[in-house]
């Protein structure tokens, strides 16, 4: 107490400064979401209620049902120690850029660009495959009151009318996104534990044709990973949430836990014949004898889940081409923020055309192979991705005298385990002949030495902007409890007492 005092004291005795610093993340509107706004965004990019359906479908079809409830729960495992990685950025830092930042802060600029690459492919894809899914569900909803819509222009209609109701509610702002997200999410999941718990083992058994693949393993493994990821969404809305240190990282530990729960939950209901009658209606609607009501609730319960998931993938997206936009690593436009909503609404706009786009393109010609390739190449990125980050914590921390066991072991298990997943889709495509994850590898390997290159070479400022942190304003400091002295980049910043920045 007396060191308070004595701090209070001084502050009367400071003058003002005779310049103010400022966050260059400050046009967001810092401190604005709560712990549970923060969670929504995090889990709703998971889509668990879709997940919940989807997990079991791939285990019958693999005819995995003990091995894939293990295979669910050693991922979960593996995504929690991903998690404790991530988990050593958000407690010292808050970032728009999520796990582009955090990468940049442990391996440097080009693994920070390789990171970024992934992390969009990562978001964008989700968000097309979701909101595909979300629209087809619509369209089926539409159809049982009657309205059918076949012809391409009405299926064009309604995914562009799903994407401008998703645009105006990003761009309306980052708590009403996250309120509506919240509010989505929560209704989806209600309907599909409600739907598991009231129709249990119906009498039904489950009709899914079986896979003659002799790589169900991989294949489950990938459905379950991929139904984790999403869980660092939460630390593209650091400098937004009100207490980012603490809601951030509380987020990210809880819901690789959460989601898993949920899904190894919904895998033992799989093992035990409890998601029977679900697994016929997601399948084969009403041709199973499926009532008609249990068939419409499991679409309105997936196809909230599904826009949800895209509208949160969307405002993820957003959030890194914003500050690689103010670092301009890419145009400055997508650095423009709404002056009422503070929200990144050039960012939006580009993310939710371009997903729309794509949903549309699978909504008219079906979903094809190259709705295949989609989903794999978001696999293969968010792997990688998760992969350089696991690295860069440890690194991190290395470097500034803070590492731990705890770290090491979550740091080497979970880069370990995410270059196994690699290598081995690596191996199964080379030796059948397909071009699509060497390519999608190589393409990410190139993409960071790539754009550094450029960028050295048209923009050699932006390589030494990057690594943009919501940092300490002159407003959030008892005045004389530090000094504001410029940094490298020419912009205030807080440094210890009589310590410029850079000294130890």
């Amino acid at each position: 107490m007396s060191a308070l005092s004595d701090a209070i004291a001084r502050s009367f005795a400071t003058g003002e400064p005779e310049r103010q610093a400022l966050s260059p993340l400050r046009a967001l509107g810092r401190r604005q979401l709560s712990g549970f706004e923060v969670l929504a965004q995090s889990v709703a990019t998971t889509a668990p209620a879709v997940s919940m359906v989807v997990l079991p479908v791939t285990m019958f079809t693999h005819q995995m049902l003990l091995s894939g409830l293990i295979t669910i729960v050693v991922a979960t495992v593996v995504v929690s120690l991903i998690a404790v990685c991530v988990s050593q950025f958000t407690r010292r830092m808050a970032a728009a850029g999520g796990l582009y930042s955090f990468v940049f802060q442990g391996l440097g600029t080009r693994a920070a660009l390789t990171a970024g690459v992934a992390m969009l492919t990562k978001y964008v894809g989700s968000a097309v495959m979701t909101l595909y899914h979300g629209g087809q569900a619509v369209i089926a909803t539409l159809g049982f009151f009657g309205l059918e819509l076949r012809e391409p222009a009405e299926r064009l209609l309604v995914y562009a009318g799903i994407a401008i109701v998703i645009l105006a509610c990003l761009v309306r702002g980052v708590r009403f996104a996250a309120l509506a997200i919240l509010a989505v999410e929560s209704c989806s999941l209600l309907f599909i534990v409600g739907l598991m718990i009231v129709t249990g083992a119906g009498g039904q058994h489950a009709a899914v044709p079986p896979s003659d693949s002799a790589y169900g393993p991989l294949l489950m493994t990938l459905a379950a990973v991929f139904a984790l990821a999403g869980f660092e969404s939460a630390t593209f809305f650091g400098p937004e949430a009100k207490r980012p240190l603490a809601t951030v990282t509380r987020t990210v530990m809880l819901t690789p836990m959460i989601c898993g729960a949920l899904f190894i939950f919904s895998a033992w209901a799989a093992w035990s014949g409890r998601t029977d009658t679900l697994v016929n209606a997601y399948l084969h609607g009403t041709a199973t004898g499926v009532d008609p009501a249990v068939v419409i609730a499991l679409n309105l319960g997936l196809g909230t889940s599904w826009l949800a998931s895209a509208m949160a993938s969307s405002n993820a997206a957003s959030r890194l081409l914003y500050s690689m936009g103010i670092e301009r690593v890419v145009p400055h436009l997508f650095a423009r923020v709404h002056r009422g909503y503070r929200t990144p609404y050039a960012a939006l706009t580009v993310i939710v055309c371009a997903v729309c786009l794509g949903a549309a393109a699978f909504g008219i010609v079906g979903k094809s192979t190259g709705f295949g390739h989609v989903q794999l190449i978001a696999r293969t990125a968010v792997v990688a991705a998760y992969v350089l980050v696991a690295v860069a914590s440890v690194r991190f921390l290395s470097r500034i005298g803070e590492h731990t066991p705890l770290v090491l072991v979550a740091g080497v298990a979970g880069s370990a385990a995410g270059g196994l997943v690699l290598a081995y889709m690596l191996f199964v495509n080379v030796a059948h002949g397909f071009a699509m994850v060497p390519t999608v590898v190589l393409t990410l390997l190139l993409s960071g030495s790539a754009w550094q290159l450029y960028l050295r070479w048209r923009h050699p400022a932006s390589l030494r902007s990057m690594g943009v942190f919501d940092t300490a304003e002159t407003d959030d400091v008892l005045p004389g409890a530090g000094v504001f002295a410029t940094d490298a980049a020419g912009n205030l910043a807080l440094t210890a007492a009589g310590r410029t920045p850079g000294s130890r």
